[in-house]
């Protein structure tokens, strides 16, 4: 017969418990794991950027690119621009980066009738998604902010190949190689340099269904004669992998604003980037807090996290801080620093047959 006061080492002990203190850790680690954007190295975690200092935004200063302006040498007494016969030495510009600190938190919290009603811990199960959710609620701000950036400040850097009508969509429309072709001339001979494309799934989809059955859109439409190549989508089991020598990353919240009028055929946003182009800076680390309220019986649980997305060469413009996401897409908050060619970022305007659907 066992002891009456032994400790039993089958039984749940202090060191199989996940500590509370721990817990934000864990969550913010499942982030980066998770997180196609990281994973893909279109978004970078920045140190140079983080604001733990203090300050409501991130200032970066930047020296101009080098465009020298040229002298005539002669033999003359009175060459070169100086008209005395010497060199006129050029100064180098510097202009100053503006990332706003964005402040974001959300609560929960689970009544005790509830769990025993439900039958099992509601809290649990919101523990459980809490990475999902805030990588989601991020890339939600991340394109609500290049919505606005690609509104004036980049606009140079934006191709439009939508149909803006309530139907006659052609191939001419979709997510193409000559479109991505169209794209990387945007920016010049840096055009190479893009090597990440951010798509809605109604538009990777395509790109799998195109790729993987290696005919053209237009023979598939029309049922006209087969076209081999069409898609150029590098198809892995159930993954698309590549499409126009980029990697292909799928975010439903890439429509977070949708293009388009009313009436029209939906139209998506596609994102071509430059790994590194999209840096993060952090002021506080994630943090999650759980607590019980006694008197009202409940658990609850609260999260923050305080944080900035930067495209390297843009200006937040706004005499206000700690934007909301509209905020954020409002394209008169929007400058570039910089030749906006030397921003290795387009934007494309597409339409997809897999949703055809009007505003």
């Amino acid at each position: 017969m066992a002891a009456p006061f032994q400790n039993y080492s089958g039984g749940v002990l202090l060191a199989d418990i996940v500590k509370r203190n721990n817990l934000s850790r864990y969550v913010s680690e499942a982030i980066k794991e998770r997180s196609l954007f990281v994973k893909s190295g279109a978004v970078v975690r920045s140190p140079f950027l983080d604001a733990k200092e203090g300050g409501t935004r991130i200032q970066v200063p930047e020296f101009n690119p080098v465009a020298p302006t040229e002298e005539v040498m002669t033999g003359a007494a009175n060459w070169g621009t100086s008209t005395g016969g010497y060199l006129t030495p050029q100064k180098i510009g510097t202009a100053t980066q503006i990332a706003s600190i964005c402040h974001r938190c959300f609560a929960y919290a689970v009544d005790d009738v509830a769990v025993l009603a439900a039958g099992e811990d509601p809290m649990l199960h919101i523990r459980n998604q809490l990475a999902d959710a805030i990588n989601k609620l991020n890339s939600q701000r991340l394109f609500y902010q290049l919505h606005g950036l690609f509104g004036t400040a980049l606009n140079a850097n934006a191709g439009d190949y939508a149909v803006a009508a309530s139907s006659g969509q052609a191939e001419a429309n979709y997510l193409t190689g000559a479109n991505v072709a169209k794209a990387r001339a945007l920016l010049g001979e840096r055009g190479d340099e893009l090597d990440t494309i951010i798509v809605h799934p109604n538009v990777g989809f395509y790109l799998y269904q195109v790729g993987l059955l290696q005919f053209s859109t237009a023979s598939m439409v029309s049922s006209g004669a087969i076209t081999w190549g069409g898609g150029g989508a590098g198809v892995d089991a159930k993954s698309i992998g590549t499409f126009a020598g980029l990697n292909v990353i799928m975010d439903s919240q890439v429509n977070a604003v949708q293009p388009g009028s009313s009436g029209h055929i939906k139209e998506y946003y596609c994102y071509l980037v430059k790994s590194g182009t999209i840096l993060e800076g952090v002021q506080q680390e994630l943090r999650i807090e759980a607590d019980r309220n006694i008197l009202s019986k409940q658990d609850v649980l609260s999260v923050d996290y305080h944080t900035a997305y930067h495209v390297m060469g843009t200006k937040w413009g706004s005499a206000s801080d700690n934007p909301t996401n509209s905020v954020l897409g409002n394209k008169d908050n929007w400058t570039a620093t910089y030749d906006v060619d030397l921003i290795p970022m387009v934007q494309l305007t597409v339409n997809t047959p897999l949703d055809t659907s009007t505003l």
